[in-house]
């Protein structure tokens, strides 16, 4: 009965909403949505107490021309409006976001986020939460013509729009910047609920985000746990509805205003320290605090894994037909499935589970599920009843990379492509190792655990697997082909794991990326990629790297150089000496040349030798005891 009496409400609310005269512009594109994977338990209660809060909130709206509203019926609601919005829009947008949030059913807690507006509701107070592992940014589809200019003055826009909204009464403004023939409409907005310092914390990360969509889109969007911020070379709002910011800058603007510009096109003499800098800012911005890294938005990110029956994906799968098989890895087997309702999914079966895995599969399943991102797999649901440990993935057409590198569609990339990979998959591994509410090291990344949308973007697969291993098992080992040509030395003979050991594997592929080889495919004699990379690095003539496939008209030889010399800083030894991998896309965006920075001769492991050129690390007792996996073990 409770049913038939929520779904009689949706469309009550629909149809009231139907009958008012056709509005400008409510601002319905939807950003992001999420729901609890925890239902409420008294359905007719909740309901009638979600009924109320949505009733409150509309009317506070409507009757009294608010933008941001809250309420509390045994449950914590809010809506909160761009405050440029007409009382019709903001109330059209709200409505749109009430229909869409019903979708969730009776999980005990919600959210929606639209250009125009967002609501939430949870069954715990989160009036208090600033950011927490849901934030993210949103790039637009449409790419900048005059990138510089719009690089720098977006920038220098968003940088000001941070500095001012935490000092502006109600947490909002919108504003406009113009310069170098280029226009730029932003807007900022937290939470009512919040501090002053907790509007700060939450722009300065969604800041940090947003910068992830220049210079390539025209528009981006970022929000948090209570923050909004984008941006766009088009008007989305009037002009009369426009802030005087500049009494809230002061004396900062100057200083906001270099930062900008670093981001954008940096010159000048004192370019080694700027670009300095810029990476040492960008770190700070990127790593959350402690306390941050523990507040997560309560169950609202995502809808959570779904369990999937056993019975239902062995059919999806034609009982794990060989036809069906996607691929294999250290991780185990994957399979195409096609599930009742038509969707087609990837379905993982397990190997080399952990006793202490199996008990804590659903815990483990469940913080990698959170991780959403979109240069990584989402990981649907599992399931755990069966025979077999199966993990539910996105399907991704495309297949691997290296179907793309070195497989059956190999010179098929084209430059533009082949950097937008690059970029990518730096972006995912920044937010695993940076942005998640805890530090997920992939330890495993290679081409075949890149895969391709349709639209050829990467994203990253089989991250947070490592905690199902046994605790004695490592996937570095000979019986996983191609592994060792990406494993960094301290992790393979040592054991040593930090961020770093991704990060000289990223060095790795971006080298496959660009010579359209695999990395431990022999060029001449026993000359591995690593090694003939550092080899025409050190003569000058980096370039003879790329894939002949190439039309030499696609790329730049300058851009390509840069890009060998970022990939040869990545595989240095020690691993202190490498980037961080928020460095990493600050390189990737900069238009500033890496000379200065000059790589140091990598160390390099293979299936059937060690290479090893720095001092740290010796060919002592720890390389020794590898000599059971690798045969042969040099110095140089």
């Amino acid at each position: 009965m409770a049913n038939y009496v929520w779904w009689f409400t949706v469309a009550f609310i629909s149809c009231l909403s139907m009958q008012k005269p056709v509005v400008s512009n409510p601002q319905t594109n939807l950003l992001n949505t999420g729901c609890s994977s925890y239902n409420a338990t008294n359905l007719p209660d909740f309901f009638r107490r979600l009924n109320a809060s949505f009733n409150d909130l509309r009317n506070q709206l409507s009757k009294q021309n608010k933008r941001f509203a809250t309420t509390q019926q045994s449950l914590y609601a809010m809506v909160a409006c761009r405050k440029y919005m007409s009382k019709a829009d903001c109330v059209s947008c709200f409505d749109a976001a009430v229909f869409h949030i019903r979708t969730c059913g009776s999980a005990n807690g919600a959210r929606v986020i639209y250009d125009g507006c967002f609501l939430r509701y949870e069954s715990n107070n989160f009036y208090q939460e600033t950011t927490g592992q849901g934030n993210a940014e949103f790039c637009g589809k449409r790419t900048a013509s005059q990138r510089h200019a719009l690089n720098h003055v977006a920038l220098e826009l968003l940088n000001d729009l941070s500095t001012a909204t935490p000092r502006i009464s109600g947490f909002f403004a919108a504003t406009k910047m113009k310069a170098a023939g280029v226009t730029v409409y932003g807007v900022a907005q937290c939470a009512e609920t919040i501090t002053e310092s907790g509007c700060q914390d939450c722009l300065t990360k969604a800041y940090t985000n947003i910068k992830g969509c220049l210079p390539k889109y025209t528009e981006g969007r970022a929000y948090d746990g209570a923050c909004f911020m984008r941006y766009s070379n088009r008007a989305f709002f009037a002009d009369n509805e426009i802030t005087d910011i500049t009494q809230f800058l002061g004396g900062e603007r100057s200083s906001n205003k270099k930062k900008a510009v670093i981001g954008g096109v940096v010159g000048g003499v004192g370019l080694l320290l700027i670009v300095l800098a810029v990476f040492l800012s960008y770190r700070l911005s990127r790593k959350p605090q402690a306390a941050e890294r523990g507040n997560i938005l309560g169950a609202t990110e995502l809808r959570g894994p779904v369990n999937y029956r056993f019975k239902d994906l062995k059919i999806a799968t034609k009982d794990f037909n060989e036809s069906n098989k996607l691929g294999e890895g250290g991780f185990g087997d994957v399979y195409k499935g096609t599930l009742k309702n038509g969707h087609v999914v990837a379905v993982k079966k397990l190997a080399m589970v952990s006793s202490r895995a199996e008990a804590d599969f659903e815990t483990e399943v469940r913080l990698i599920s959170n991780v959403h991102h979109r240069n990584l797999i989402r990981l649907l649901g599992c399931s755990n009843k069966g025979a077999e440990l199966l993990l539910v993935y996105e399907y991704m057409e495309n297949g691997s990379l290296e179907r793309y590198l070195y497989g059956d569609k190999k010179g098929m990339l084209s430059w533009k492509q082949r950097f937008d990979i690059i970029f990518g998959t730096a972006r995912g591994l920044a937010y695993l190792h940076e942005q998640f509410h805890v530090c997920i090291i992939h330890r495993d990344i290679k081409s075949s655990n890149i895969l391709l949308n349709d639209e050829f973007q990467p994203k990253i697969a089989d991250f947070g697997l490592v905690r199902l291993l046994p605790g004695d098992q490592s996937h570095v080992s000979t019986k996983f082909a191609g592994t060792l040509g990406y494993t960094a030395p301290e992790y393979a003979i040592h054991g040593h794991l930090t961020e770093k050991v991704d990060i000289y594997s990223f060095g790795v592929v971006v080298l496959e990326i660009i010579s359209g080889r695999r990395s431990n495919d022999m060029h001449i004699e026993t000359e591995y990629l690593l090694e003939q990379a550092w080899k025409l690095h050190e003569t000058g003539i980096p370039v003879k790297l790329v894939d002949e496939t190439l039309d030499v008209n696609e790329y730049n030889e300058q851009e390509v150089k840069k890009i060998i010399e970022i990939a040869l800083m990545c595989t240095q030894s020690p691993p202190n000496l490498r980037p961080s991998i928020s460095e990493v896309v600050v390189m990737l965006l900069s238009d500033c040349s890496t000379d200065r920075r000059t790589p140091s001769r990598p160390a390099f492991v293979s299936m059937d030798k060690i290479t090893m050129v720095d001092s740290s690390m010796t060919t002592g007792s720890s390389a020794s005891n590898a000599t059971n996996t690798f045969t042969d073990i040099t110095g140089r």
